[in-house]
């Protein structure tokens, strides 16, 4: 396929799968419409990297729904000047998507393989305010924070305590929460003051689960 076709379906997906699904900020809508997600796929899936859907990437992890990676950097509504976290980088795409909207973005990928990678990516792709640390991402970055916006990219069983104290006063934490595999909830976390936390629902999801200290169990990593 050419980079002209890789083009015409970048901008399909947006208008079709991203603004026609209710996704209107228009920050994020060229963001995703500038973003290659071709580049952030194994190669044998790069037809397919437009489609509506999570595609698999190595170690038994996925690069979401482009309609999931729209709706997470919306309801979190980044700013120019912000600092962000990102738990879970993967491949790097969502990060390179924020990057085009944030001032900063720390990503934490506990998988040492894809920290590697992702951060050869984004390098060679020119997203150079992406920084990739490998690390247990279920306790967030404490070296950079506070954030203005933290995106957590997997399901724990409530938004770790670590991830809440990272966040700016009036920062925005968006993560999908639930007790299993398959019943979980996309949750916007915005912090009011010192002490104050509000919480929305904005609706149901599914993602892999957040393994580490502060999520499900503890597992091998960096």
């Amino acid at each position: 396929m050419s980079g002209d076709d890789f083009v015409a379906r970048r901008e399909r997906m947006v208008r079709e799968h991203v603004a026609g699904r209710g996704v209107r900020d228009p920050g994020v809508l060229a963001a995703m419409g500038r973003v290659p997600r071709e580049a952030f796929v194994p190669a044998g899936l790069r037809d397919s990297a437009y489609d509506d859907g999570p595609l698999p990437i190595e170690d038994g992890q996925t690069i979401s729904q482009p309609y999931i990676v729209a709706l997470m950097l919306e309801a979190a509504a980044i700013r120019p000047g912000d600092r962000v976290l990102e738990v879970g980088a993967g491949s790097g795409y969502a990060s390179a998507v924020a990057s085009l909207l944030a001032a900063q973005v720390e990503a934490v990928e506990r998988h040492p393989g894809l920290a590697a990678s992702a951060r050869e990516r984004l390098a060679r792709l020119g997203y150079g305010n992406v920084a990739v640390h490998c690390a247990d991402g279920s306790g967030g970055w404490a070296e950079a924070a506070p954030y203005d916006a933290i995106l957590v990219a997997a399901s724990g069983p409530r938004v770790p305590a670590a991830l809440r104290a990272q966040l700016a006063v009036g920062g925005r934490l968006v993560m999908p929460v639930g007790e299993s595999s398959w019943q979980q909830r996309l949750v916007r976390v915005t912090r009011r003051d010192e002490n104050a936390f509000e919480e929305a629902d904005l609706g149901g999801v599914v993602f892999v689960p957040l393994v580490g200290e502060h999520g499900w169990a503890p597992g091998a990593g960096c």
